[in-house]
């Protein structure tokens, strides 16, 4: 396995649509995504797995059933598994992902529009 740097920015610069991550890396049975948003998201939940959200460029609110959560750049929040949630983004946002390499981006077994199928490796 070759051991190399990943430029953040660069990988950004390959996409620009919405809610759909782009695998950057594996280590531990953990897919590192990047992916741009805007707008709201589903309210999705995983069963089985926690996820964590860092902003690397803007801001977003992640809303839970109780209370909307607002993470700016150089914040991240970890979801546990089993919380509904949903982010809400005004302006656009790039955002790493780190999550189980299992993990279907809106949760559970439900399928929507707006549910991954194959996860892209740039």
């Amino acid at each position: 396995m070759e051991i190399k740097k990943i430029s953040i920015a660069e990988k950004m610069s390959q996409f620009s649509d919405y809610w759909n991550p782009r695998i950057v890396g594996e280590l531990n049975g953990q897919h590192i995504k990047l992916v741009k948003a805007k707008g709201e998201f589903e309210w999705h939940k995983h069963d089985n797995e926690d996820e964590m959200f860092l902003v690397i460029k803007g801001e977003f609110n992640m809303e839970l059933r109780n209370k909307r959560i607002p993470i700016t750049e150089g914040e991240f929040i970890i979801i546990p598994k089993g919380i509904e949630h949903r982010p809400v983004v005004k302006n656009e946002v790039e955002i790493m992902l780190f999550e189980p390499a299992t993990t279907i981006s809106t949760g559970g077994n439900e399928k929507s529009e707006l549910t991954q199928k194959r996860t892209e490796w740039i």
